[in-house]
């Protein structure tokens, strides 16, 4: 069967060229045999596949703007419904200070991301190579993804979405290492701050606490044996499997993404002490630090949801310095101060990553 001008491949094609379906274009060039039964049905599949490809399109678009619905509904909850501080006297607060405090303040909080972007780079090394900029994509878009969700928890999810479907059980399983080695530095740095507030400040535990403290460790060491073996909730997994891919990571990739979630650590703890000397709050180095690595101890243990993570951590945050007899002004605006830099500007810039994304 000859294929004449203006006959319906024809017209299929022409459509599909304006349209920019290039693919589709290819496939109906090879499928379009000079049989009429075959012709016309996978012309049929072609035109099939193409609106599918659209609906995809459509998918995603809609996807987009859900998600950036929610992280900027979001923010703007926290702002217009913060009953801690006023926003105003904060914004006020700053307004009157020397603008290259808040160059440098704003210079600590990139160079914290910065390092996230380079962990996020060298964990995902195995699975593909990315340049920097690349994991700053990947990065700041799975923070604009995360923020409303439960203790981010959907930065698992957003970052395996850039990658094959096959890829993305080791990409989540990457992750995990990722924040395990962050949670890691959080835990020993914690434990002295909670040690040093126990014996600073005379904080006292009763043996019932600690009965119950010692249950609760036997508990999950329990559960977390009869079910090593059992699948989570990812097909597969498993904790024994996990504990294997993780211990089959080489020792470099380890230690980099140590010294990486270390160097963060130090970072934003720093920028918690010079915020809170900044808005005026009269404690020593040696004094406050150990307070804040209890601080940030207890707020990645406490889970939260979204409408209440900033309560939630200045709640902690007030309880620990006022055991230092720090008023609650200086850090309720330390702690906003510090969602603001390391959580609304980065999530800002990525929305601008998961607008313009698309699908390879």
């Amino acid at each position: 069967m000859m294929v004449v001008p203006g006959s319906m491949p024809n017209i299929i094609l022409s459509c599909a060229k304006f349209l920019g379906f290039k693919i589709w274009i290819v496939c109906l060039r090879f499928l379009c045999l000079p049989s009429g039964r075959v012709q016309g049905n996978l012309c049929n599949l072609a035109l099939m596949l193409a609106v599918s490809h659209k609906s995809k399109q459509y998918g995603l678009i809609a996807l987009k703007v859900l998600t950036l619905s929610l992280t900027f509904g979001y923010i703007y909850l926290k702002i217009t419904q913060q009953e801690t501080v006023s926003f105003s006297h904060f914004a006020a607060t700053i307004e009157y200070e020397n603008g290259y405090y808040i160059l440098f303040f704003l210079g600590l909080a990139a160079t914290n991301w910065a390092f996230e972007i380079l962990k996020w780079k060298t964990v995902i090394s195995p699975v593909k190579k990315l340049t920097f900029w690349e994991a700053a994509r990947q990065s700041l878009a799975a923070l604009t993804v995360s923020l409303p969700t439960p203790n981010r928890i959907g930065d698992y999810g957003a970052k395996a979405y850039f990658f094959e479907v096959g890829k993305r059980k080791q990409v989540l399983l990457l992750n995990f290492f990722s924040n395990l080695s962050q949670m890691l530095i959080t835990t020993v740095f914690g434990l002295y701050g909670l040690i040093y507030i126990a014996y600073n400040f005379g904080i006292s535990f009763s043996t019932i606490n600690i009965i119950v403290g010692l249950c609760l460790l036997i508990f999950f060491g329990i559960m977390g044996y009869i079910f090593k073996e059992k699948q989570l909730l990812i097909k597969g997994l498993s904790l024994v499997k996990m504990n294997k891919f993780i211990k089959n990571l080489s020792t470099i990739l380890k230690l980099k993404t140590l010294c990486y979630s270390l160097v963060r650590y130090l970072i934003f703890s720093s920028l918690f002490y010079l915020l809170l000397k900044f808005f005026g709050a009269g404690i020593a180095l040696s004094e406050a630090m150990p307070i804040i690595f209890a601080m940030y101890l207890l707020v990645s243990v406490v889970p939260t949801i979204f409408i209440f993570d900033v309560v939630v951590r200045g709640g902690i945050a007030v309880w620990l310095f006022s055991l230092a007899e720090i008023p609650e002004w200086p850090i309720l605006y330390t702690v906003t101060a510090m969602w603001l830099l390391n959580f609304v500007i980065p999530a800002i810039w990525g929305s601008f990553y998961v607008l313009t994304y698309r699908k390879p």
